[in-house]
């Protein structure tokens, strides 16, 4: 299904992006995986919904064995960042 109208991508482009070996830990982030970046705004909330999908347990709660954490050998902090419900806003208020 296309997922972003604006962009043109669907949800299958949003699963290959979050499975790839650095994860986008974002809906932005994942804007960048696909070259592109938001414009409307309409579709971040979908973007995260598929994100929280592809991403199981790990995106729901974040715990010191995550394999994203070990991979990446980042801060927990940095590795699990999750786009706030304020973010959305200020980006389909900027539409």
């Amino acid at each position: 299904m296309i997922v972003c109208s604006c962009n043109v991508f669907s949800d299958h482009d949003v699963r290959s992006a979050v499975a790839g070996t650095r994860p986008p830990r974002t809906p932005g982030q994942v804007y960048g995986c696909l070259g592109c970046s938001a414009q409307c705004g309409r579709c971040v909330r979908t973007i995260k919904k598929i994100m929280d999908e592809a991403l199981g347990a790990c995106a729901k709660s974040c715990c010191a064995g995550c394999p994203h954490t070990a991979a990446h050998g980042q801060s927990h902090i940095e590795t699990h960042a999750h786009i706030k419900l304020a973010d959305i806003a200020s980006i389909e208020a900027a539409a």
